[in-house]
């Protein structure tokens, strides 16, 4: 069953189930009401119920007060202690009487123990009715209730002295002279009197908790009274006598006061139930007769005067006594409620000052609107908030003060506020802009509330707090150097471009534009000239691109545009007119910068993707950073548009180098190593260390190869580290087998100049396996112009200290290679590669390579000429003067088995030379091992 229809089905089971127990009640109380007015069919029976039947009436009553105060009543259990006792005192009562009248079967004697049992019923009542009463919080309010409960009980006992009490006392005193019989007539409507004086009085004061009880029980108790006052009259007292329809009052009031109590605790749990809560509806007509209760109570006490006056007799005593006791007392109570009157006045006085000193000093606008929109008041804040005056301000509507692009949502939320349950949504808030007294608008918050049936505004300016928000926004969206777009707001931008009424318009591209040579800049004259520099071309670039187009840094040097499509279906124009615009941007960004004193020149590389059906954001960016690479890699300075083959050749790189990270963990690396042979002799002066990496579909790829594809600085560091300290082992166990042959292995310029960990430097390697000095030679590649050459001088000064032989890798190619001999620590010069293929068929490189071997010779350094493959080249570089040379023309890359047979062997036949003579190997300079293009040859 679900929750609202288990709440439906326990709302409906306690619905019917007190109906039932108020049709069973009124069932019984009806029957023993026929049955009082027919007689019960016998005077026997009569008597019977009239006297047994209201003792058991009254039993349950008190069983049931008790009862309910033992299993839980709260702060009210006293009371209903209280009840239970007054019902028992009645129901011993009525069981005293039918001991006489059905037991024994003689008249009830008066006074009887009957007597003291009913005496005794008010009593415990009326204390009972003092607990269930609001207990009044000062010492004026308890005198006011002890005033109201005499005015009303002097009141009725003025009357019914009047009309009936002092004949009853005269008559009772007349027949018999003893005093009790006299006070027992008087006893029952005395009691009787204050009863219903305490009924009266606390009706508009009972407790707020268990309201269905008490008012049960005070109409129990009032039924009870009423039925004792007939009683006690003069016109049915002689003529009563049991089993009378007067009996079905007293029967009513004892089950109704049974019932009183579980009546009111399924109310109470109805009430607790969860649930919206109910609006409580006024009581001015209940209100207004408690405040009248003390002067009816006087008028009424007027009255018994008055009719003892009008009717020509003589006043009595006790009236007259009586009637000043209550004039009295509601002069007292008059004082009393004047003196709190003007407690009340000054208290009301002082919170309305209060309240206005918060309303004027606060700093926020109270605004109360009609109905109709009416402004009836405003606080003086609004000067100071508004810079416009309250009292102009009031009467004006309130919608000319709103912005009228604000005007709709604000009704609109007005509209939603009031038709909202009040306990569901009891303020709003609202933001919108106000009109100031100088005429700007103000961005305001008011929370707004209900004020009969108008609106109640509390508003405050918070256009700094907007303002401040905006630029945070700004912030968080816009390069903080350029300001311009940054890439979260140009991948939003880029995903409104893709998506809504442009979607399936092709013609939508991206450009991502890198700055060549910026980092050039920024080590040569300074970070500062180079943030100027890109606030200039962020300039350049949001001034060349279109109104409706977006110019972003992405970040560094690199920038972007969204070149939004016109809707032109011819794609080979849209790409013409695209590529265009980017091509535009290149030359402008290429232009000359003045920064300073100084004029900067950097390119631009550019890459372009279109947009496709169904492509994302993410993707149509990756692909123009995918053109830009392919454009940098192009040669830099151009542009280039995106082709699927790009991302092809990215997820091969990728591929390759998560291949290679494996191949470094997993040892897959092999080290060979090319003889260096002495061009004149034919023998070994040393070998070139080269490593191989047999990737596990069985490819051999060469440095070139794996160091170009890996993109991973990290790994590349990590192969430097491995192929060093392999060669250094590997030589030094060949010296030790009787092979002192030296190894060369190829560093580059910053590998050198890396703050590398003790185990893994240079000296802590020829430490460690205790390579002679002289066996280890370093060719430093020279190809990166930020490495610093004094750094560089200093480090390999210190390795030749230490015995390490230097060579210059790569001499004849590079625009610092001059710089380098001129100022670096060499001995040994190794031609380029690139020089030697050309060295027989082009006489000028043969020139050239003359010119270098003539620098090497008068330097007094010696010469290896990489990559020599054909016997044609030996010849030529011998008679130009190189000494040495290593290529496939003497061997190729050997493994570890074949390098130590050729050493054994030592020579290696040179053309040119008839018989050469053996030389042993090892006793010449170590040098340098072959370029990052060799030709692969597998080991054999």
């Amino acid at each position: 069953m679900s929750a609202l229809g288990a709440l439906l089905a326990t709302r409906s089971e306690s619905g019917s189930t007190g109906m039932r127990s108020r049709i069973l009640l009124g069932l019984v109380c009806a029957g023993y009401s026929v049955g009082a007015a027919f007689g019960w069919g016998s005077p026997q029976v009569a008597v019977f119920m009239g006297d047994f039947g209201l003792a058991a009436a009254a039993l349950v009553a008190a069983v049931s007060c008790f009862l309910y105060a033992r299993t839980g009543a709260g702060r009210l259990r006293p009371a209903w202690l209280l009840f239970s006792l007054s019902s028992a005192m009645a129901a011993c009562g009525n069981a005293v009487w039918g001991w006489y009248e059905v037991i024994l079967g003689v008249p009830v004697p008066t006074p009887s123990l009957a007597d003291v049992f009913f005496l005794c019923f008010a009593p415990p009542a009326i204390v009972g009715l003092l607990v269930l009463a609001k207990r009044p919080v000062t010492r004026a309010g308890w005198v006011c209730l002890a005033l109201d409960a005499w005015l009303i009980g002097g009141s009725l006992l003025t009357l019914a002295w009047s009309l009936a009490l002092a004949h009853t006392a005269h008559m009772a005193g007349f027949q018999d002279a003893s005093v009790a019989p006299a006070a027992l007539s008087l006893a029952y409507p005395l009691l009787d009197i204050v009863l219903v004086s305490m009924v009266l009085a606390l009706h508009f004061r009972r407790a707020g908790v268990n309201r269905s009880a008490v008012n049960t029980a005070i109409a129990a108790l009032a039924l009870t009274v009423l039925s004792d006052a007939v009683f006690t009259s003069p016109l049915l007292r002689s003529t009563y006598h049991s089993g009378q329809l007067l009996d079905a009052g007293w029967f009513a009031g004892s089950l109704l006061l049974a019932y009183a109590p579980w009546g009111a605790r399924r109310g109470a749990r109805r009430s607790a139930r969860p649930g919206p809560p109910r609006a409580t509806a006024s009581r001015p007509i209940a209100g207004s007769l408690a405040a009248l209760t003390p002067y009816l109570a006087a008028a009424v006490c007027t009255l018994g005067i008055l009719y003892n006056v009008v009717d020509g007799r003589r006043v009595d005593r006790v009236v007259i006594f009586t009637g000043c006791t209550v004039v009295l007392a509601l002069v007292v109570r008059q004082g009393i409620m004047l003196l709190d009157n003007i407690s009340l006045t000054q208290e009301l006085a002082q919170k309305e000052n209060h309240f206005r000193s918060l309303v004027q000093g606060s700093s926020d606008v109270i605004m109360i609107a009609a109905p109709n929109g009416t402004l009836r008041y405003v606080s003086p804040a609004a000067a100071g908030v508004y810079g416009r005056e309250a009292e102009g301000l009031v009467g004006a509507e309130l919608s000319s003060i709103i912005h009228p692009d604000d005007l709709g949502r604000v009704v609109h939320e007005v509209r939603r506020f009031l038709a909202a349950p009040p306990h569901e949504e009891p303020t709003t808030r609202i933001e919108c802009r106000f009109r100031s007294g100088t005429g700007d608008w103000l961005n305001v918050e008011s929370t707004v509330n209900r004020h009969q049936g108008g609106l109640l505004l509390n508003s405050r300016d918070v256009t700094e707090r907007v303002r401040l928000q905006a630029q945070l926004q700004h912030n968080a969206e816009h390069d903080p150097l350029t300001d311009l777009p940054n890439r979260a707001l140009f991948t939003a931008r880029v995903r409104q471009a893709l998506g809504g009424r442009r979607a399936g318009d092709l013609g939508t591209a991206v450009l991502f534009i890198d700055l060549d040579g910026f980092k050039q800049v920024n080590d040569t004259i300074g970070h500062q000239a180079g943030d100027e520099l890109l606030i200039q071309a962020g300039r350049r670039l949001q001034d060349s691109v279109r109104a409706g187009d977006t110019a972003a840094r992405l970040g560094g040097d690199e920038f972007a545009a969204l070149i939004m499509g016109d809707g032109t279906r011819d794609q080979g124009a849209r790409e013409y007119q695209v590529h265009e615009i980017a091509d535009r941007l290149r030359l402008t960004l290429s232009q000359p910068y003045r920064i300073g004193a100084s004029e900067v020149r950097v390119a631009a590389s550019i890459g372009v993707a279109f947009a496709e059906p169904a492509i994302s954001p993410t993707d149509l960016m990756r692909n123009a950073d995918l053109a830009m690479y392919r454009a940098k890699a192009g040669g830099k300075d151009r542009v280039e548009l995106y082709a699927p083959q790009m991302q092809a050749d990215v997820v091969r790189r990728s591929e390759l180098a998560t291949r290679l990270r494996t191949a470094l963990r997993d040892g897959e690396f092999a080290l060979l190593h090319q003889p260096v042979v002495h061009l004149a002799s034919g023998s070994v002066a040393a070998v070139a260390a080269q490593a191989r990496w047999r990737s596990a579909q069985g490819i051999l790829f060469t440095p070139a190869e794996f160091l170009r594809v890996s993109g991973d600085d990290d790994r590349t560091a990590e192969l430097g580290r491995w192929l060093l300290e392999e060669a250094v082992a590997q030589a030094a166990d060949r010296a030790r087998a009787g092979h002192p042959v030296a190894v060369s292995v190829r560093l580059s310029a910053a590998r050198l100049l890396d703050a590398a960990p003790p185990p893994g430097s240079i000296e802590a390697l020829l430490t460690r396996h205790g390579l002679p000095s002289g066996a280890l030679m370093i060719e430093v590649a020279d190809s990166d112009p930020r490495v610093s050459f004094d750094a560089l001088e200093q480090r390999l000064v210190a390795l030749r200290r230490l015995g390490v032989r230097i060579a210059l890798d790569g001499f004849g190619s590079g625009f610092a290679a001059i710089n380098a001999l001129r100022r670096l620590p060499i001995d040994v010069l190794k031609l380029d590669r690139n020089l030697v293929e050309g060295v027989v068929e082009s006489a000028r490189l043969h020139k050239i390579t003359s010119g270098l071997l003539r620098i090497a010779c008068d330097l007094g350094l010696q010469s290896v000429a990489d990559g020599v493959d054909v016997p044609e080249q030996v010849l030529a570089l011998r008679a130009m003067g190189c000494t040495h040379g290593q290529g496939m023309a003497f061997s190729g890359p050997l493994d570890e088995y074949r390098l130590r047979r050729a050493l054994v062997r030592g020579e290696f036949p040179v053309p040119g030379i008839l018989s050469p003579r053996p030389v042993m190997a090892g006793g010449s300079i170590p040098l340098l091992t072959g370029s990052h293009t060799e030709t692969p040859v597998p080991p054999t």
